[in-house]
């Protein structure tokens, strides 16, 4: 694909490529069927989207697959570390990911693309064993800045489902990974993933039904210009995780109550 300039920023994903994602992604959604809740709150264009990390980030795929199919062309934020892997990342910018520098992000605004952030990043990817559906974005403000800066609004989401997919036995916090640990963070500046099970005793995840919340938008204008306040900041930041851990609440209540959340029902029921 193109590069727009010297930031080298990934073009917007052709018809083809999110046609060719779909072809592919079609027999994973046909088995997951996600539900979603409040896609009317995401406008097709200038808007932040802010959420949660599922562990291993493998509801990630299904998700931006709903948004495509809805006119959404997101722009999802990547962590540096899947940039430095050959291969991969060229596959991330086929599909409109971006590395989350503060750099690319203001020249996506500037333009007035629909930009996704995790502000949990690496972190909250490879949770700990009693992180499930958790916020892990400890005290970053990065994200509240540039949407003061620009005058974005955030809409908040939510993703339910897929942690429940898989079972961690240990994380990076236990003694047993320090050398992967170690490794992660020399080479890629993360850390390590944790060791997992799914289906059986296999790492395959479990094929649980994912569940998907966008909230009402949140508005920044009031704070406009005040960017480089840590106070304004902040708010903004709580706001916005408040939404969020409303809308994962929300999605486990459905999950609780969905007739059709087991692989069985949903295959011979719906």
């Amino acid at each position: 694909m193109g590069h727009a300039d010297a930031l080298s920023i990934p073009s917007t994903p052709t018809k083809a490529d999110v046609a060719a994602a779909l072809r592919m992604l079609e027999p994973l959604r046909k088995v997951i069927k996600p539900k979603v809740y409040g896609i009317e709150h995401v406008p097709k264009k200038r808007a932040l989207l802010v959420g949660n990390h599922n562990t291993l980030a493998v509801d990630l795929p299904l998700l931006a697959a709903e948004l495509w199919e809805r006119g959404r062309m997101v722009r999802p934020l990547g962590d540096h570390a899947h940039f430095k892997i050959p291969g991969w990342r060229h596959a991330l910018s086929r599909m409109g990911v971006v590395e989350g520098t503060r750099e690319i992000t203001s020249e996506l605004m500037r333009r007035g693309e629909l930009v996704m952030v995790f502000p949990g990043g690496g972190r909250e990817v490879y949770k700990r064993r009693n992180e499930r559906y958790k916020l892990v974005w400890k005290n970053r403000l990065g994200f509240a800045r540039l949407a003061i800066q620009h005058e974005y609004p955030i809409v908040p989401f939510a993703s339910v489902g897929a942690e429940h997919g898989i079972d961690i036995v240990v994380d990076s916090g236990s003694t047993l990974l320090a050398p992967v640990q170690f490794l992660a963070e020399k080479l890629l500046g993360t850390d390590a993933p944790p060791v997992f099970r799914g289906v059986g005793l296999t790492p395959l995840p479990r094929p649980e039904r994912q569940y998907y919340w966008f909230g009402k938008p949140i508005d920044t204008a009031e704070f406009k210009g005040h960017e480089a306040d840590d106070n304004a900041a902040r708010t903004v930041r709580e706001r916005t995780a408040s939404a969020v851990e409303e809308g994962i609440e929300k999605m486990l209540t459905e999950r609780d109550a969905d007739p059709n959340r087991s692989l069985v029902g949903r295959l011979l029921r719906e």
